[in-house]
């Protein structure tokens, strides 16, 4: 049999399985073609694991799964969307440092791609290559031709040191943002020959080579046999890399390491069992809880972690470090989901955060395991350890944490995608409720401002005083009442950007006076970022998440503030659609001025629930989640970052959603599958089920929780972890009288 026939022989034998194993509605290509900006690699992890590694295909190309050729392996992305550190490629016959000489061209139809597990037929070369990991370490597999010479090329692209240790192994390192990445490789057979390359010059039988753009090159003459080449990985030394790899799969054969890496994600996956949905459903619906288990990353490795916040190793202390969060991002949904399910990892993740603000005196906004990486706006740990705090998690240092809330609070800066000690503008905030914005086309007068990013000087004023509610909520809970009043307080600074003459939130200056002109659709520049932050006035209008209530009155209530809801998914680009999306490439998945792939747009759809309308509320997330998403490589409406848009789907498709992280309420949606069960890590589960529910049954007729009625648009979080049903009646007109009620709502919050 030759090697291509073996390897579709294997592609048609899928792991064993019964039907309630959700692992085989997972497709790590969906969304591997962007709508526009930024698409999706097919990863190889483990939940949560320090290891995550893809095919390097063309640098450059955005859209991954259309690159038709391979140009190796990485041997880590330690840095979610930032790429690999170091890889190798497999190569028969006549070695080349050059990546295009050694690429090979693959075929998805000869692809077979999981979680746990992914296998490539590289066609230039006649190589069959494949994949699994552990958690600190990654096996690869590859099938050469019998009659030519077998190479393994280790390359690197920054600054790296390579060694050849006797007959088998390889170590080195290679640096990523100041900071270094170790490695220790393993080969199954001994090597027939070796050298290094400096540059594109090869020097045979050489044993180290040392500067940027590295590496190392093994040769077999006739190996007769697959090729292994585990290998793991360290943030501390090689050392720890060794030990790393022999404590995770030493003695285990490939596809022991592999059944136990697909055990681990039906379990996983399988905390979340739906039932009664299309295959389509079920395929997004899996393939994006897949996606909201890529981050945190625990770098612990056995007791140690090294900390880019202080550049030194520690002990753990029995509980690990989690790295690599896009909080912005990730505080709306992912966060919430995961503590539903795994609470115990989200405590330990607000320790991690704790230790950070330790180690380097701020609390990080986008932490990576090199240290912060100060993006986008906001404080939202606040809103992370709050909202983990306000449900009941107390397993953390929350006066350590509150501490460094505190310094970010009064003494750190807001300006976009900047951290550290305060500037003017930051004074002027503190003192005067909001944060100035300078007309379209003034002459920048802050130098820490970043030329591209601009002030955002409405999306900062309204997003800190998101921070600063969740921060005065934490302190009224710590018994620190002159805080809660003073938070309490600049929590309502949304108010002093909202102008009453237009009915928008708008720029101010400095003296007072409003931006003129301003237009809600197209001011501020590219993004709107003068004003806003990725899109425009539109869709901010609504960022108001911890007042919802007041912000409905400010607009001219319930009525007013439906229309406007309504205006949002129906309001023209005022200019072609192609300029439009060019001055505003994040929002995609565009209805209206609704951007379904941008994370100020996840809430938006439930606010219908605030102003006693829920039927439009299960209008509008069906028609968001059936248009803009899908089971194909074109699947996601926007950028994804790690689990934040995903996990809006899961939640959305359950059929709720945390519209205000941090008060313990979840607004109800409308359910997509005939029954959920949510199996809660104390052994409680917790069921949705919906009656009659079909593409056209989508509006909520009744409803009943454990039995009894419920007419409510909201459920607590309580309510979910307590474990039981909650049973929905569907139909294909709108029930206007179910929930319609949004004085509940007060009601709801004053209980939790």
């Amino acid at each position: 049999m030759s090697k291509v026939r073996l390897f579709l022989v294997f592609l048609l034998v899928p792991m064993a399985c019964g039907n309630n194993d959700v692992t085989r509605f997972v497709d790590p290509n969906i969304g591997g073609v962007a709508p526009l900006l930024t698409t999706k690699c097919p990863t190889v992890h483990r939940p949560h694991s320090m290891v995550r590694v893809f095919p390097v295909t063309k640098p450059g190309l955005s859209d991954r799964y259309l690159s038709d050729r391979i140009y190796g392996f990485g041997l880590n992305m330690p840095a979610y969307r930032m790429g690999h550190v170091t890889s190798i490629m497999p190569v028969p016959g006549e070695l080349s440092f050059d990546p295009d000489a050694t690429a090979s061209s693959y075929d998805h139809d000869l692809e077979d791609v999981h979680p746990w597990k992914h296998t490539v037929f590289l066609e230039d070369h006649d190589i069959v290559a494949e994949w699994t990991t552990s958690e600190r370490a990654v096996v690869y597999r590859f099938v050469f031709r019998k009659d030519v010479p077998a190479n393994v090329i280790f390359r690197s692209a920054g600054q790296a040191s390579f060694r050849i240790r006797g007959n088998n192994t390889i170590r080195g390192w290679e640096e990523f943002r100041n900071t270094k990445q170790y490695f220790h490789a393993e080969f199954s057979l001994p090597f027939d020959s070796r050298g290094t390359f400096n540059g594109s010059e090869i020097i045979p039988g050489s044993d180290e080579a040392d500067g940027r753009g590295t590496g190392a090159c093994i040769s077999f003459f006739a190996p007769g046999q697959p090729l292994e080449v585990r290998i793991g990985i360290s943030y501390i030394d090689e050392d720890q890399a060794r030990e790393n790899l022999e404590r995770e799969m030493k003695g285990k054969t490939f596809e022991k390491i592999c059944d136990e890496s697909y055990r681990i994600w039906k379990d996983a996956l399988g905390k979340i069992y739906a039932e009664g949905g299309t295959e389509r459903q079920m395929r997004i619906f899996y393939t994006s809880l897949y996606r909201c288990f890529e981050r945190m990353v625990n770098i612990s490795e056995y007791g140690r972690y090294y900390s880019g916040y202080d550049r030194k190793v520690h002990n753990d202390e029995g509980k690990p470090f989690y790295v690599d969060d896009w909080l912005w991002d990730t505080f709306r949904s992912q966060h919430p989901l995961l503590y539903i399910i795994e609470p115990d990892k989200q405590l330990d993740m607000a320790q991690s955060y704790v230790r950070m603000y330790e180690q380097s005196g701020w609390m990080p906004t986008f932490p990576q395991f090199y240290g912060d990486f100060s993006a986008m706006i906001g404080f939202h740990s606040t809103a992370l350890v709050w909202d983990i705090y306000q449900k009941g998690g107390r397993d953390f240092d929350v006066e350590k944490a509150y501490e460094g809330f505190i310094k970010n609070a009064m003494k750190g800066t807001l300006v976009p995608w900047r951290s550290g000690p305060m500037c003017g503008l930051d004074s002027f905030y503190i003192q005067n409720g909001w944060f100035p914005a300078l007309p379209e086309g003034a002459e920048e007068t802050e130098p820490l401002v970043d030329g591209f990013e601009k002030r955002q000087a409405v999306a900062v004023t309204l997003e800190h005083s998101y921070d600063d509610w969740c921060l005065a909520q934490l302190a009224k809970a710590l018994g620190k009442n002159e805080d809660y009043e003073y938070f309490s307080r600049r929590a309502q600074n949304y108010r002093n950007v909202y102008n009453p003459e237009t009915g928008f939130m708008a720029p101010k200056m400095a003296d007072g006076n409003w931006v003129e002109p301003f237009d809600p659709t197209l001011s501020g520049g590219i993004g709107s970022r003068m004003y806003f932050a990725e899109n425009n006035a539109w869709i901010w209008n609504f960022s108001v998440m911890h007042d919802i209530p007041s912000l409905i009155e400010l607009i001219g209530g319930a009525e007013t503030f439906t229309d406007r809801l309504d205006r949002l998914f129906n309001e023209p680009t005022g200019i072609a659609k192609w300029q439009f999306m060019g001055q505003f490439p994040d929002a995609s998945g565009l209805n209206g001025m609704f951007p379904a792939g941008n994370e100020p747009s996840f809430h938006v759809p439930y606010l219908y629930n605030y102003a006693g309308k829920p039927w439009k509320t299960q209008r509008r997330i069906k028609e968001v989640m059936e248009l803009w998403f899908d089971d194909d490589p074109l699947g996601l409406p926007g950028d994804e970052d790690g689990g934040a848009l995903c996990a809006w789907y899961v939640l959305s498709a359950m059929g709720f959603y945390p519209v205000t992280p941090g008060n313990g309420l979840y607004a109800i949606g409308t359910p997509f599958f005939k029954k959920v069960s949510i199996n809660l890590p104390d052994g409680k589960i917790f069921t949705i089920k919906a009656r009659n529910i079909s593409k056209k049954n989508k509006y909520i007729q009744s409803a009943k929780l454990n039995g009894k009625p419920f007419d409510r648009a909201w459920i607590r979080h309580s309510e979910i972890t307590g474990g039981g049903t909650l049973e929905f009646v569907m139909g294909d007109r709108p029930n206007r009288e179910w929930g319609n009620d949004p004085a509940v709502l007060e009601q709801l919050t004053a209980d939790n």
